[in-house]
């Protein structure tokens, strides 16, 4: 006899870290066996999300993601690298320029207004290419920039997926030495800023052919590019440049060894990874 499927959820959804699911497929002898055991294992759970509920509010005063993004946003000023902020809205156009169309896969996950004319950024890239197609002609290399800023997808249901979610991008155009050494080293210096141990993994790309991307413990917490690229031409870049783009919620939840996204997303059902309505 094993867990009911409303236990078997109820000890997934209140489970922070992953460390009670195994449980789930446990098997009982007797109806008063298992009812006990799933008592126990829910009050647990209850306890270890209201410590983490009151440890925010008592003592944090700050969400785990905004806390890593000061962090984030601190050491990149410190290397020289200037922040940006860019529209939530982008132009169709600007999209198109991106080589994203009607028979791109992405295309399906934008969220489309103004009758179409205008969608919610799902990627930091467009702007940030617009600026540096304007910077190229009028400042001296390298120039070094980021953003920190919502995006938003039709994204499928997982534990590593939101619809709306925070990405990181850092740009450096015209980087001196050689351009995949340099992106290594950014990094290297993002990484270990976050006390993050990763490695690397060479990808196919729906807008950029070919990526290197950032993995930790499996999950792919960022993606990296290099340029000259075939996308520079609609935006009036003829320099070499490096780039890499972060997804700040899975960086947090592999920081926190937390087993759902969801858990350090924007949300009224979880604050600073404990559930509320428990």
């Amino acid at each position: 006899m094993k867990f009911t499927q409303t236990q078997q959820q109820r000890i997934i959804e209140l489970d922070l870290t992953g460390e009670y699911v195994a449980k789930t497929e446990e098997e009982f002898a007797s109806l008063e066996e298992r009812e006990a055991a799933f008592r126990e294992i829910d009050q647990e759970l209850i306890k270890e999300n209201q410590r983490r509920l009151v440890e925010f509010i008592d003592h944090k005063h700050q969400s785990s993601l905004r806390k890593n993004e000061f962090k984030i946003v601190d050491s990149l000023t410190q290397l020289g690298f200037s922040e940006v902020i860019t529209p939530i809205k982008l132009a169709q156009g600007h999209l198109k320029k991106m080589g994203i169309n009607e028979e791109h896969p992405l295309w399906k996950q934008v969220y489309w207004v103004d009758d179409g004319k205008y969608c919610l950024r799902p990627m930091l890239a467009p702007n940030l290419y617009y600026l540096l197609g304007y910077f190229e002609g009028s400042l001296s290399k390298p120039v070094k920039i980021f953003e920190i800023g919502p995006c938003f997808r039709k994204e499928s249901r997982g534990s590593k997926h939101l619809s709306e979610f925070t990405m990181l991008n850092i740009v450096e155009l015209g980087p001196t030495g050689d351009p995949c050494v340099r992106l290594k080293s950014l990094i290297e210096e993002l990484m270990s800023t976050l006390e993050l141990d990763y490695y690397l993994e060479e990808e196919e790309s729906a807008v950029y052919n070919k990526t290197i991307d950032v993995m930790v413990d499996g999950v792919e917490v960022g993606s990296a590019a290099i340029g000259p690229h075939s996308l520079d031409r609609a935006w009036n870049i003829s320099q070499p440049w490096v780039g890499v783009g972060f997804g700040l919620e899975r960086l947090v939840m592999c920081k926190e060894d937390l087993n759902n996204i969801k858990r350090v997303g924007r949300s009224l059902i979880y604050q600073d990874g404990a559930r509320l309505n428990i």
